[in-house]
């Protein structure tokens, strides 16, 4: 797999498949292995996805400094892919805990962003709040699940700051459209990917300072798409709106039957939707 050298001298690699302009994706977790994202429910049939390993993960060095690993700290590496690839604007999406990278490296580099795509994105970088309503609300359209019961209970628990490890793995099926057992290698899967050290020192003190992000995001000037699931208990569709409203041109997506994955749930219709999104005027720049 090709790599190159990050500022502070990290070996990162980084995964190239598929045909198209190329879309560079920052996987979320925090601090997963990028083969997650897999072909992003078929994109790659009309993009080159780039899917940057994060330090300390996949086929990416352990920093010398793992205090690096803090958000943050990130964004020049996100810097160092784009002059790898040779690219003067690139379109970028992030997932999950990835779009807190995304939105950290938009503030500090508008000029190199053509268009941003924020997929059921975590809101740390920008400070706003999600309520235990708003997940409990998103839940119980779920009501009519075989499974339900029992997992609403522990997100209640977890909403209310009373969960238990075993209260996590009870709720896990909130997190996609369908619970069966493709969810769940999934789920399995993803737990063995995650670096859990550098998933730790992510969101370590400093690494996010909202209200200056806020106020860069409402002043780029490029589209941003926030699309999120019907079901996604973690990225609830209200607040996904007011993600939205922090950008002057952003579209919220909220994607039918869909959970905190949704090219796993829906992947034409997540295809689609991305696609749609980034071709609305053209591919990014070239080398």
């Amino acid at each position: 797999m090709p790599a190159f050298t990050a500022p502070d001298g990290t070996s990162l690699a980084y995964h190239v498949t598929g045909d198209g302009p190329p879309l560079v994706c920052l996987p979320g977790g925090p601090m997963q292995d990028s083969v997650y994202l897999g072909d992003l429910g078929g994109l790659t049939a009309r993009r080159t996805v780039v899917r940057l390993d994060l330090r300390g993960t996949g086929g990416s060095a352990v920093p010398e400094d793992t205090t690096s690993y803090r958000c943050d700290r990130q964004v020049g590496d996100v810097e160092a892919l784009r002059a790898e690839l040779g690219l003067e604007r690139m379109d970028l999406l992030a997932h999950c805990a990835g779009a807190n990278l995304a939105a950290l490296y938009t503030a500090r580099h508008p000029e190199r962003v053509r268009r941003l795509a924020l997929v059921t994105p975590s809101v740390f970088a920008v400070g706003l709040r999600i309520t235990a309503e708003d997940r409990l609300e998103t839940a119980r359209l779920r009501r009519d699940e075989p499974w339900f019961a029992p997992a609403y209970a522990s997100l209640e628990a977890i909403t209310g700051g009373r969960a238990t490890a075993g209260d996590w793995d009870a709720a896990a099926p909130f997190w996609y459209g369908r619970w069966d057992d493709g969810a769940r290698a999934f789920r399995a899967a993803e737990q063995r990917l995650r670096n859990d050290e550098a998933a730790a020192l992510y969101a370590a003190d400093g690494a996010f300072d909202p209200d200056a992000t806020r106020a860069a995001l409402a002043a780029f000037p490029s589209p941003v798409l926030v699309l999120t699931g019907e079901y996604d208990v973690a990225a609830p569709p209200r607040a996904m709106k007011e993600y939205a409203d922090l950008f002057p041109r952003a579209e919220p997506v909220a994607q039918s039957g869909a959970g905190h994955v949704p090219w796993r749930d829906g992947p034409g219709r997540f295809a689609s939707a991305v696609a749609g999104f980034l071709d609305e005027t053209g591919g990014a720049d070239g080398p």
